[in-house]
């Protein structure tokens, strides 16, 4: 075979791009006619595929499959589909190929049939006041559908309103907008509202609008100023902490921003610092308030120079101006004041013992309304112990009682009580303040002889000492050291004694000289250590013992009871074993005491007319009835030596035949609460009895039998003897009739 080179292309098969204008109406329009250069005798058939034709969106283009023409059958939307690429055939009759497939492309047409759209239906930009011009705020965009390699989307942007003023210019081709002139005012204008366009065939073709709103930012370019010159307040005198007033200033700056809060000073008028100013948060206002009491005796008025500024300096844009300043006229009310004393506490001494009726101290205190002139009169507030009068006109404050050591009411040695001074306003005043009594104590005890009275044995070394204490009512320094002597009218004592210091209170008393056993009285003197100091001669009973090897008494039951609470260790053993015989002896008595309490009741027991335990019987047999009379006889209670191991005893008919006889008799009881402790030793005797049924076999006490010498305890709820009997003694037979006391008793 011959080589095939690349195949050739008729001319009349290659079809060129074919360009349509969107939205054409004459349908169906013819586009193109293919031709194939391959004539046969039976004819060409000609066919399209592609997008429009078979593909989506179908129908838009259609062939004659004759003579080969493209029509169009609907509108075009360039910003829908720009552009449609479709693949021509050639066929013959038979349906074989006569030429390759070719590319047919058709191109949308665009026509200017969009306007531009903004971005946003308004745009917002901020921009401070007084900006140079040229500072930029913000930009505005648009956009155009149609193509933008045309003049359809060639957009230019425009101002059509922004007011008179004409502060702000646009760039047309991207839509920034800028300050275009200084005076940039927001307490003038704060609010900008621009309406700005955007248009396409370079300005000429479709319009769309929009809204740019430029908010101006506040500096601080306006200092605050006072609503007035002059303001004029009032408050009361003694109020402290109140606000007294409010004054009031304008300022044009952005209320709440930085630049617009202000700050007050005062500047004269207030040397005292009286008064403070502060700022109002909310409303910017100044708020005058009282720091110190104002008294409207000293100064009924002030004058107050008063200044404002903002807390942030000025912008160096701002013009200048001077401080704002205003004058604030603050009268002082005059009120009623209460009465003031000049100390508090007031301190004062007074002795113990002072008499009733002298006077301690008298109170006066002032008015402070000197344009006033009231009385005042006083009382005591508070006197826990009732040792004080007060005149109510003339403040003087007496004793009403002594005023004396110890007492529950001093604290420390001070007595507190409350004065109160009150003035004749409506409604009164009244103030009050501590009175502090400081009562000095006052010699006026001399020191006792503790105790008066003690032991000893009559040989010098051997025990012959006694220690000596003393006491004294008063208070350091009336108290203690204490003095011990020999009575001086009594020269003759220091013969066979001597006292000798122990401590600040006890001494020592020694026999110099062996003395016979026997009481003596010792005339001795005792003195203070106060000032002046108080002495008292008192008796000292001393008994003298025979001494024992050790030195202590012999006797040592009498030296105790002599000699009463002994200093002596040998008095203190005596007072120990004295101590413990007592004991014994209470005791036994209390055991003695007991056993009275239980005769007492047997006696009782003893003397009822009707033993009321009468039978106890045996029930665990069904006898004859009434008749039947196998029971325990109670004489085995009443006379237990009949059936003593000596006496011959009945037999029990429920024991063996070689059943014996207890153990040991048993006692009658002598009172009812002995009841108890009498069955249960029978029982106790039963059960250690072999001759009897094991103990824990069932007794049965409810069958009496008849004709039985003792009452029968059915008698007890007789209804014919219930009103004449007394059943009072059940309540002293034990806990086990407690419940029949209950019922009969």
């Amino acid at each position: 075979r011959q080589h095939e080179g690349p195949r050739r292309v008729k001319r009349a098969w290659v079809i060129p791009p074919i360009s349509v204008s969107e939205n054409h109406k004459r349908i169906p329009h013819l586009l193109v006619q293919i031709k194939s250069d391959k004539q046969q005798p039976g004819g060409v058939i000609y066919s399209i595929k592609g997008p429009g034709v078979d593909e989506e969106p179908l129908g838009i283009f259609s062939i004659d499959k004759f003579s080969g023409k493209v029509f169009l059958n609907a509108m075009l939307d360039r910003e829908e589909n720009d552009r449609y690429r479709l693949r021509a055939f050639a066929l013959d009759l038979g349906g074989a190929t006569l030429e390759d497939p070719t590319d047919l492309e058709i191109i949308v047409v665009d026509q200017n049939d969009n306007r531009p759209l903004f971005r946003q239906d308004v745009f917002t930009g901020h921009v401070v006041e007084g900006a140079e011009p040229g500072t930029c705020v913000m930009t505005v965009d648009a956009t155009d559908a149609d193509d933008p390699d045309t003049d359809n989307a060639a957009l230019r942007y425009s101002i059509l309103d922004q007011g008179a003023a004409g502060m702000f210019s646009i760039n047309t081709t991207t839509g920034e907008i800028c300050t275009a002139r200084p005076g940039l005012d927001r307490e003038t204008m704060g609010v900008y509202n621009l309406t700005v366009q955007a248009a396409d065939m370079s300005g000429d073709g479709l319009t769309t609008t929009a809204m740019a709103v430029i908010y101006l930012e506040d500096i601080n370019d306006n200092p605050p100023e006072f609503t007035k010159e002059e303001f004029s307040m009032e408050v009361e005198e003694q109020a402290a902490g109140v606000d007294v007033g409010k004054v009031f200033v304008h300022d044009k700056d952005l209320a709440g921003s930085p630049g617009w809060l202000a700050k007050y000073t005062i500047l004269e008028g207030d040397p005292e610092g009286a008064f403070a100013i502060r700022t109002d948060p909310h409303t910017n206002d100044g708020v005058l308030s009282v720091v110190k009491p104002l008294d409207h005796e000293v100064r009924d008025r002030f004058e107050l120079t008063v200044s404002v500024q903002n807390e942030r300096p000025l912008e160096p844009a701002a013009p200048a101006s001077p401080r704002a300043l205003a004058t604030v006229r603050v009268h002082v009310r005059d009120v009623n004041e209460a009465p003031v004393f000049r100390e508090n506490p007031r301190r004062i001494s007074v002795l113990e013992g002072t008499p009733p009726g002298t006077p301690i101290t008298t109170y006066t205190a002032s008015d402070p309304d000197t344009h006033q002139i009231q009385p005042l009169t006083y009382a005591l507030l508070y006197d826990p112990a009732d040792w004080l009068q007060l005149d109510p006109h003339a403040g003087t404050v007496r004793t009403k009682r002594e005023l004396l050591h110890p007492s529950a009411f001093l604290q420390g040695g001070w007595y507190i009580a409350l004065v109160l001074a009150r003035d004749d306003a409506e409604p009164p005043l009244s103030a009050t303040r501590t009175l502090s009594i400081e009562i000095l104590e006052v010699n006026d005890h001399a020191p006792q002889l503790q105790p008066p009275a003690g032991v000893l044995c009559g040989r010098p070394g051997r025990g012959g000492t006694l220690l000596l204490g003393a006491s004294d009512d008063d208070r350091p320094p009336h108290g203690a050291p204490f003095h011990f002597q020999l009575s001086p009218q009594h020269p003759q004592l220091a013969r066979n004694w001597s006292i000798t210091r122990f401590n600040v209170t006890h001494a020592v008393l020694a026999v110099l000289a062996e003395l016979p056993e026997g009481p003596y009285s010792l005339p001795l003197l005792l003195r203070d250590s106060g000032t002046p100091p108080r002495e008292q001669q008192q008796l000292l009973n001393v008994s003298v013992c025979p001494c024992g090897r050790d030195g202590t008494c012999q006797d040592g039951v009498l030296a105790a009871a002599t000699a009463g609470a002994g200093i002596t260790l040998g008095a203190l053993l005596i007072i120990l074993g004295s101590t413990i015989l007592l004991l014994v002896l209470v005791g036994l008595g209390a055991v003695r005491v007991r056993g009275r309490r239980r005769a007492l009741r047997k006696g009782l027991l003893e003397r009822s007319r009707d033993d009321m335990r009468d039978n106890i019987l045996n029930y665990d047999e069904q006898g004859g009835g009434e008749e039947d009379q196998d029971a325990y006889d109670i004489n085995q209670l009443r006379h237990p030596e009949l059936f003593s191991p000596r006496a011959k005893g009945p037999v029990r008919r429920d024991a063996p035949l070689s059943s014996g006889s207890p153990s040991a008799p048993r006692r009658m009881p002598n009172s009812p609460s002995d009841i108890e402790d009498f069955i249960n030793e029978g029982l106790e005797a039963a059960d250690s009895d072999p001759s009897v049924p094991p103990y824990d076999t069932a007794l049965i006490y409810d069958y009496e039998g008849s004709g039985s010498v003792a009452s029968p305890l059915s008698s007890i709820v007789s209804s014919l003897t219930d009103e004449d009997q007394d059943y009072d003694y059940l309540s002293e037979w034990g806990p086990r009739f407690r419940r029949l006391a209950d019922l009969y008793g």
